[in-house]
């Protein structure tokens, strides 16, 4: 595991930690109040610089997460994807659940995630994505047919990708997976692969 990986995995479970004990004691009793906390918490911590220089910027985002989009920004859920994307935890999951979660994070970041039907994907009703929106769209055919009953990756996902591709393939990264580029000219087309991934 990687340095940086180990220390937002530590600020996570920090933040956790603190939450549940926040709980424990009746301070925080709502979803509301774990947000007021956490934001409360993560503005201590950059002010008291408790945590290395290599996540100012984590606890920055976190931070104007929490102050801009209140509840919806569900820091509880973003801790909790940080700290097992960092812990180990997470990779040792199978393709499917970690493919899910990198999905789910990246919809906390405000991100447009949809899987779409073939009708959808192309042909005269195929959906036009705007190149400003950040956004991932995958083939419902591909999602069903990619992997085994075990949650492994049989075939690679094909997804129509829109917006910041450096922080998206640092999720994906996190989660074991990783985007590659197709021969497709003048369109977003992209194939995602978990890292363990073998094209037979």
């Amino acid at each position: 595991m990687d340095k940086e990986n180990l220390n937002v995995s530590h600020l996570a479970w920090c933040g956790l930690i603190a939450l549940n004990t926040a709980r424990r004691d009746g301070i925080a009793t709502s979803p509301a109040q774990d947000n007021l906390f956490l934001t409360r918490w993560l503005a201590t911590a950059e002010k008291q610089r408790r945590f290395p220089r290599e996540l100012a910027s984590d606890i920055s985002w976190l931070l104007r997460e929490g102050r801009e989009k209140g509840l919806s920004a569900d820091l509880p859920g973003k801790l909790d994807y940080l700290w097992r994307a960092g812990s180990g935890n997470l990779q040792a999951q199978n393709d499917l659940f970690r493919l899910q979660h990198a999905l789910q994070a990246l919809k906390l970041t405000g991100w447009i995630y949809m899987v779409l039907a073939e009708s959808e994907w192309s042909g005269r009703r195929q959906l036009r994505l705007s190149p400003t929106v950040s956004g991932i769209y995958i083939n419902r055919n591909a999602l069903d047919s990619g992997f085994d009953e075990h949650g492994r990756q049989r075939i690679p996902l094909s997804a129509r990708i829109t917006g910041d591709l450096a922080a998206l393939d640092k999720l994906l990264h996190r989660s074991g997976w990783r985007r590659k580029t197709t021969d497709a000219e003048g369109t977003p087309l992209y194939m995602l692969v978990a890292d363990v991934f073998n094209a037979e």
